[in-house]
C-alpha cells in the first residue's frame, strides 16, 4: 500500500500533521474508550449524589430536631465544600486507597452543601395546619414525617438535588487524580497531549450528562408530585 493510500485510509482530522476540535473519526476510532469513561463518570455521579442524600438526610432530620444543631450542620456541610478537590482526594486515598469509592465519598461531601439546605428548606416548607390536621387523624412523628411532610417537601428537595447532581457531574472529572474521573480521564489526556477532539469530545459529553440526568430528575418529580400538574 502507498503513503498517499494509508493517508486516504487514515483519519483526516486528526493525526501528526493534523489536529482539528471538531472530528467525526475520533469519536468512531475511539467509541470503546468513550463508551468506558462515559459509563464510569454516570456511575460516579449517581453513586456520589445518593451517598450525599444518605447523608444530609439524618443531618436534616437533626437540624430540625435540634435548632441549636442548626447552624453547626449547615456550617460543617458548607465548610466541606470550600475543601479543595486536591487535598481532599489525597487525605481520603490511606483509608480508600486509588478507587472510585474515594472519588464518590469526595463527592458525597461536597453535595452535602446543597443538599441538607434542601431538605430542611422543603421541611420547613410544609404548613403548619396540614401537621396539625394530620396529627388530629392520629399521625405519629414517623408516619407524618413518611407521609406527608417528605411527600411535600419533594419540589423544594428535587430543586436542590437538581443542583447537586448537575455540578457532581462537573466536579467527577476531578476524579482523574485518582484515575476514576470519568470523562475526567480523557479530559486530562486531552491536555496533556494537545488532543482537541479528544478535549472537545470528552467536555461536551459532560454537558450532555448534566442536561439529560436534570431532565430526569424532572420527570421523576413530576411522578413523584401529581398533585402539582394542572389539568390540560
Amino acid at each position: 500500500m502507498t503513503l498517499l493510500a494509508q493517508a486516504d485510509d487514515g483519519p483526516s482530522c486528526y493525526g501528526r500533521l493534523t489536529n482539528e476540535w471538531v472530528c467525526w473519526d475520533y469519536v468512531v476510532d475511539y467509541r470503546p474508550e468513550i463508551v468506558e469513561a462515559t459509563t464510569q463518570h454516570i456511575a460516579i455521579t449517581i453513586a456520589s449524589v445518593l451517598f450525599g442524600l444518605a447523608l444530609s438526610f439524618p443531618l436534616a432530620l437533626l437540624a430540625r430536631r435540634l435548632p441549636r444543631l442548626e447552624s453547626t450542620v449547615l456550617g460543617v456541610s458548607t465548610g466541606l465544600y470550600t475543601v479543595p478537590s486536591l487535598a481532599l482526594f489525597p487525605l481520603l486515598v490511606p483509608f480508600t486507597g486509588l478507587s472510585a469509592t474515594t472519588v464518590v465519598i469526595g463527592l458525597g461531601l461536597y453535595a452535602l452543601t446543597v443538599l441538607v439546605r434542601a431538605i430542611l428548606e422543603g421541611l420547613r416548607a410544609v404548613p403548619d395546619d396540614v401537621r396539625e390536621s394530620a396529627r388530629g387523624l392520629g399521625y405519629g412523628d414517623g408516619r407524618l414525617l413518611l407521609r406527608v411532610e417528605l411527600p411535600l417537601a419533594v419540589p423544594v428537595v428535587m430543586a436542590g438535588l437538581r443542583v447537586a447532581t448537575v455540578s457532581t457531574v462537573a466536579l467527577t472529572t476531578v476524579g482523574s487524580l485518582v484515575a476514576y474521573g470519568g470523562l475526567g480521564n480523557l479530559i486530562a489526556e486531552g491536555v496533556q497531549s494537545n488532543f482537541r477532539a479528544q478535549l472537545l469530545t470528552a467536555a461536551v459529553l459532560c454537558v450532555v450528562l448534566a442536561v439529560l440526568l436534570d431532565v430526569v430528575i424532572v420527570l421523576a418529580q413530576r411522578v413523584l408530585t401529581p398533585w402539582t400538574r394542572t389539568a390540560g
